[in-house]
Parts: structure tokens; C-alpha cells; sequence
């Protein structure tokens, strides 16, 4: 059997199971270096993000001289988004050294590697693209977390891990390319009793109707299905996960979007992301929910 027939067979028979999650594993690993935005910015620590940023942003960046403006720029956004996933683990509840956690949906292991610096726990990372996964493995090593952060080539809707094993999951902005009632069910199963699941994402605000004409542009830049808001709660429900905080972000994340404009790493997503969050048809959604 052919190498690539070899690996087809793995694929359908394993981790990717539809032509879709094909398609999205095979961006990342072919094009590794067309998300250069994420890239530069985890140049700034060896912090590689694959998320958005919240907080007052400094924009006096772009005063003083044109040189070293973009650097400066890049590591104000940096931090706006290390600020994010900080928040993310603020509200994981009380992770100590003993636990296990997932990140479902790692990217290249930004938010996993912070988790096992700041608890001193165990952080499995989980991903489509074999690319992020080598990438994410090597930068924990890179950064001396390699005991303790380990990523996977696995899917978030059926990662064979052990049924209650899990103190904590996030996800942080993955859940766009799911299904969340497949995730959530996943989730509920691998986690154990009190146990949270915290989630950052997008979602298109149904109170207006179905999806703006931005939010489906941005759907179309990121080739993913961007869910309603009322789908992720009755998702959770149906899951035995109880929502203990929920916090609209929006707001917050708007001056990151508006210094992103004035970057020469700007995609052309930044307007549509602007223009439906301040419309009020996009919102950014902190959930935090506990297993019952």
C-alpha cells in the first residue's frame, strides 16, 4: 500500500473522519506559514496564539518613528491576546498539580503551555493538523514544558481519552469548525464530577435573526460554520453542562481589532469583525459551565 493511500486509510479510519475536517487539516498542514499573523506574534515569547486579544489597547504605538512601528505594534497585540488567554485560565476554577487538563483544539499550544506554567499540571493539547502538533510539541520543549504539555494528533469529538479524566477543558475559538453538540457530549464524558469547561468563542447573535452578512464573510475568510448563541446553550444543557458565569466580551475586544487595522499583517478580516460587533450581530463570549 501506497504512503498516501496509507495515510487516507488513517485518516478516514481515525482522527479525520469527514471531508470537511479533512479539508481543515490540510490547510494547516500545507500552508503552515500563511497564518503569519499568529506566527509573528508568538515570535515576541514563544507564546504562539491562535485566538484574539481583550483589554485596553495601547495606541500610542503608532506614534513616534516609523521605525520600529510594526514591532511595536506586534507586541501590543501580543499582548492583548496573552491577556485573553489569561483570562481564559482565570476561570478554570482550582487546577492544582495533580489535575488534567485538554485543549481542545490546540493550535500550536499557546494557551496549553501558560496553563502548565502557571499550575504546575498536566495539559494534553488536541488537534487536526499534524503540523500544529509537531510545531506545539517541539515549542514545549523549546520553552522546558515538554513533561508536562503534550500534544496529539486527535480529534475533540471523540479523543479516546479516559472517561473522567479531566479536571478542566477549554476550548478557545475551536468550536466554529464543530459540531458542539458532538463536543460538548465529548466534553461532559471526559470530564470529571465539578469539573469546568470554559469556552471562548465568536457567535452570531440570534436576537437579530439569523447570521449578518459580516458574520458570513467571516465565516468564508476562515472556511468555518460560526454557531448561533442559543445553539451553545442548549448544547450544554443537553450535555449536563451548567453555565456558572457568562460574560460578553465584546466590548473588550473591539480596541484589539481597531489597533489590528493599522498593521501591515492585516488580513482584510479586521472590518467585518468590527463592523458586526459593533452592529451587534457578532458578540465574543466568555462561558464558563461545570460538569453537574
Amino acid at each position: 500500500m501506497t504512503a498516501v493511500l496509507e495515510n487516507a486509510v488513517q485518516q478516514d479510519n481515525g482522527v479525520l473522519r469527514t471531508a470537511y475536517q479533512r479539508s481543515v487539516a490540510a490547510y494547516w498542514n500545507d500552508n503552515p506559514n500563511d497564518d503569519r499573523v499568529n506566527y509573528k506574534l508568538g515570535e515576541v515569547d514563544g507564546i504562539f496564539h491562535h485566538h484574539y486579544g481583550i483589554g485596553a489597547a495601547d495606541f500610542s504605538v503608532l506614534e513616534g518613528p516609523e521605525a520600529g512601528k510594526e514591532d511595536r505594534l506586534i507586541r501590543e497585540l501580543h499582548r492583548l491576546e496573552t491577556a485573553q488567554a489569561n483570562l481564559l485560565l482565570d476561570n478554570l476554577g482550582d487546577i492544582r498539580p495533580e489535575h488534567r487538563l485538554l485543549d481542545a483544539g490546540c493550535g500550536r499550544g499557546g494557551t496549553s503551555v501558560m496553563a502548565t506554567q502557571r499550575f504546575g499540571c498536566h495539559v494534553d493539547g488536541v488537534s487536526i493538523s499534524e503540523y500544529q502538533v509537531d510545531f506545539a510539541n517541539k515549542q514545549a520543549a523549546v520553552l522546558g514544558v515538554e513533561d508536562k504539555a503534550k500534544f496529539h494528533f486527535g480529534n475533540m469529538l471523540h479523543t479516546g481519552l479516559e472517561s473522567g479524566s479531566r479536571q478542566a477543558i477549554w476550548t478557545n475559538e475551536t468550536t466554529m469548525y464543530v459540531d458542539v453538540e458532538e463536543a460538548f457530549a465529548e466534553f461532559s464524558r471526559l470530564l470529571a464530577p465539578g469539573g469546568r469547561y470554559v469556552n471562548i468563542t465568536g457567535a452570531a447573535n440570534d436576537l437579530n435573526g439569523m447570521k449578518s452578512r459580516a458574520v458570513t464573510a467571516i465565516d468564508a475568510h476562515y472556511g468555518c460554520n460560526i454557531h448561533l448563541r442559543s445553539e451553545y446553550f442548549a448544547a450544554l444543557a443537553a450535555n449536563g453542562l451548567i453555565p456558572i458565569k457568562v460574560i460578553d466580551l465584546t466590548p473588550d475586544t473591539i480596541p484589539y481589532w481597531e489597533l489590528r487595522t493599522h498593521t501591515e499583517l492585516a488580513t482584510g478580516v479586521e472590518n467585518p469583525f468590527l463592523s458586526s460587533y459593533k452592529d451587534g450581530s457578532f458578540q465574543y463570549l466568555l462561558i464558563v459551565a461545570e460538569k453537574a
